[in-house]
């Protein structure tokens, strides 16, 4: 790991000339201050506990507790307020020229810390992270990599240190890829064995798990058919860790519809996965879109959540967009999903099982300068309900600097809770490029946040949060060759 890190420093530090002959290289950094408030949990004797007006149980202080038959009853108060200052510096290079047709080196990595009082932002550990860092060769019909690899799939992304390889068979429509190496943690950067996972303590595997994959994808024409297979094995015990596989499909059998499904399955625990159906009608001024889905979690098997057996839920959805006129748009969406049986008695409670979203929303430009754009978004289901409205505006005073406005409310009743949480905010943000290689913007947006209830946990948060940010594009020219000669026009 160390090596591969000091390698991307090297790659971006070394001056261009001695590094090869052709690189393209962006650097990203921003930065924010934001604040937010948790709860912490409190204890009271219960022979302190009073009883309210409505028959419930609270502690001398106003606060709801639960009382389980013991000695002592529990409850939430308001967390401190923390406060974060989260910054990151995000480094792309693409690099050519090493004596060898069509070698390249590809590389991207952050550095992340987070500069607040106190460590409490999320994903600033490790320190320095390597994305993405790798060789790559093609040729006409072959492509090989070999590095640290995300692999993009259906199956979700999976991150990997080792090799990735596709061989093209233009003839009979066909490409044939295959992967494998050391597979990294679940949605991370880093090996499951990293301590910066330690908060999964024992449950964690001790080696990192081996990771192998196939796909095959065959287009003849307006579809295409692609299947895919992976599994993952842990190398002490030689048991899998997980063994899926896909199928999906894409076609466009005339100009203004498109089809597209797909499914998986897992073949470790023998069970359907995630799978949806789609058909589109996409016009200049008109589009619709249609379909279903079913949605079932995925946990490796070293993981204690697939003991919980989770329930999947299935959906059906609609959406369409409508252009009313050449600078005025509409837009509206709805679903309705359900989830399946749990397969559990609970004679004593109603459980609600369904439930449904829907948003609307309309963009519009008046003017070549000027955007503006209104969103709408309901939703109710099993446990909360959700309405979020918000509007956006920008400007665009000169070719070079553009001005934006926005704002926006959200409520969450949540019925499994004691507290509906509120949220209104409305911030400004200016944007400056100098070049078409340099982008610089600054945010800045007033949050208020309230969390009621009708007793003494109740609480409010304002606060002013800044965000920044600086975009810099950089490189040769060496795969920009230059135009040919004009040739004056003969009458």
């Amino acid at each position: 790991m160390r090596l591969r890190l000091r390698l991307l420093a090297l790659a971006l530090a070394v001056p261009a000339p001695l590094l090869a002959q052709g690189y393209r290289a962006r650097i990203d950094a921003r930065a924010q201050a934001v604040s937010y408030r948790g709860v912490q949990e409190d204890s009271v004797l219960a022979s302190s506990v009073v009883t309210g007006a409505g028959g419930g149980l609270y502690s001398p202080d106003g606060f709801a507790v639960s009382c389980t038959g013991g000695q002592w009853c529990y409850f939430y108060r308001p967390g401190p307020e923390r406060r974060g200052v989260p910054v990151s510096t995000t480094a792309s290079l693409v690099a050519w020229g090493f004596g060898i047709q069509g070698l390249t080196l590809h590389a991207l990595g952050r550095v992340v810390a987070d500069a607040g009082d106190a460590d409490v932002w999320p994903g600033s550990d490790p320190t320095v992270q390597l994305l993405e860092g790798y060789l790559e060769y093609t040729r006409s019909r072959f492509t090989g990599r070999a590095g640290r690899l995300l692999i993009n799939s259906r199956l979700e992304p999976l991150g990997l240190d080792g090799g990735w390889a596709r061989f093209r068979l233009p003839s009979l429509d066909l490409d044939l890829a295959a992967y494998g190496g050391w597979g990294l943690g679940q949605a991370a950067v880093v090996p499951v064995t990293s301590p910066v996972l330690n908060p999964l303590d024992e449950w964690r595997p001790g080696s990192r798990q081996l990771a192998a994959g196939a796909e095959l994808a065959w287009a003849p024409g307006p579809a295409e058919v692609r299947a895919e297979y992976r599994r993952e094995v842990d190398p002490e015990t030689d048991y899998f860790v997980s063994e899926r596989a896909a199928l999906s499909l894409t076609a466009t059998p005339w100009r203004s519809i498109r089809l597209a499904a797909g499914a998986d399955y897992n073949l470790a625990e023998g069970n359907l996965g995630s799978a949806d159906a789609t058909i589109s009608w996409i016009d200049p001024r008109w589009s619709v879109t249609v379909g279903g889905r079913r949605y079932r979690p995925f946990f490796n098997l070293w993981t204690l959540w697939g003991a919980f057996s989770p329930v999947p839920y299935n959906a059906v959805q609609a959406s369409t967009q409508l252009r009313l006129t050449d600078w005025l748009s509409v837009r509206a969406r709805g679903e309705r999903f359900w989830y399946e049986d749990a397969e559990v008695s609970t004679p004593l409670v109603d459980v609600e099982d369904r439930g449904w979203r829907a948003s609307v929303g309309a963009s519009a430009n008046p003017s070549s300068r000027l955007s503006v754009d209104v969103s709408w978004l309901g939703e109710y289901g099993p446990g909360a309900a959700a309405r979020f409205i918000d509007a956006s505006a920008s400007y665009a005073v000169s070719s070079n600097l553009s001005l934006s406005v926005y704002g926006g409310s959200l409520a969450r009743p949540l019925e499994l809770r004691y507290y509906d949480a509120e949220a209104n905010w409305i911030g400004g943000r200016a944007e400056w490029r100098t070049a078409a290689q340099w982008r610089l913007w600054a945010d800045a947006s007033w949050f208020d946040e309230k969390r009621k209830r009708p007793d003494a946990a109740a609480s409010s948060l304002d606060q002013l949060r800044i965000r920044s940010g600086l975009s810099l594009s950089f490189g040769t020219n060496a795969d920009r060759p230059a135009l040919p000669p004009a040739r004056r026009r003969i009458p």
